[in-house]
């Protein structure tokens, strides 16, 4: 007897969005189960119309703390979890399938294909941008932290990372969006860091930007996304001065003896770490020309 799948979506206001998730699914889902923080708009009506069951949740910000409760509500062996901004291409949906006719573990990683500011996202840390999505019901589970990396139960696998094989995943469609966003992620992840006892350090709100500028531009290979690869890197580096300048606020915007002097000599060390980088980027990129090179003239 074939295994049966379900699928869940959770939503807040998706009526752009919902339709096409739902219908990238219909092929490969034997059960549909959207769970709604409420929406003020037709997602409910149009989950319903396409044949979703439909439950609801306490709206809380982000998505992690309803995804357990959404699971609960499947009843069938295998489950995948989407995002409403999200959908499944042809050829996934056929390995999907694949999958669970001869199943080789009892949870699979799978590729995400992030397209932000109308372009796919192939470095800066975007790709493959594996994701725990799909598996028996009662081998995966999420903690209720924001952007947290679910818990996994028994043996795990990953779909190969190509580009038919991946979530296709309409992430940032605007500045106005991205910004939206970030301010209410910045709040839950401020929130969280000032519960774990952390206290602020005006050093951090240069040295956490800085090194998430490096991670997503240099070891991300961002410049090879050109103009989006750097704006995402400028972007994200700022997230996380907001973050941390959150924290500070949170802790009553304590004044911190920051001298002239102790900036510059921050900044100074930074500046160093940022030359090693470029030169590191610079010499990979002209070594890999230089191969580039030799290969076409055959030496």
């Amino acid at each position: 007897m074939d295994s049966k799948i379900s699928v869940v979506v959770n939503t807040l206001n998706e009526e752009k969005n919902i339709e096409r998730v739902i219908s990238s699914v219909k092929n490969i889902a034997d059960e549909i189960v959207v769970v709604d923080m409420r929406s003020g708009d037709r997602t409910v009506e149009i989950a319903e119309k396409l044949g979703a069951k439909v439950y609801f949740h306490e709206k809380t910000g982000y998505v992690e703390p309803a995804r357990n409760f959404a699971i609960s509500k499947a009843t069938n062996e295998w489950i995948l979890v989407l995002d409403a901004d999200e959908e499944l291409s042809g050829e996934l949906a056929k390995e999907i399938k694949k999958i669970t006719d001869k199943p080789k573990a009892d949870y699979y990683r799978i590729p995400r294909k992030n397209i932000i500011f109308s372009k796919w996202i192939k470095h800066t840390s975007w790709w493959p941008d594996y994701q725990t999505r799909f598996f028996k019901k009662g081998k995966v589970s999420w903690n209720e932290i924001i952007h947290s990396v679910p818990l996994t139960v028994g043996k795990g696998a990953d779909i190969p990372a190509e580009e038919g094989l991946s979530i296709i995943h309409h992430n940032y469609d605007s500045i106005e969006d991205y910004l939206e966003r970030l301010n209410r992620y910045t709040s839950v992840q401020s929130n969280l860091i000032v519960k774990d006892g952390y206290e602020f350090s005006w050093k951090d709100i240069l040295a956490k930007p800085f090194r998430e500028f490096i991670n997503r531009y240099f070891t991300g290979e961002g410049y090879k996304d050109g103009l989006h690869g750097l704006t995402l890197s400028f972007l994200q580096a700022f997230s996380e001065l907001v973050v941390y300048i959150k924290v500070w606020q949170a802790q009553k915007f304590k004044e911190e003896n920051v001298g002239l002097t102790n900036v510059i000599s921050e900044m100074s060390s930074k500046e160093k770490e940022l030359h090693f980088w470029q030169n590191d980027a610079l010499y990979k990129e002209t070594k890999k020309l230089s191969y580039k090179i030799k290969k076409k003239l055959g030496i």
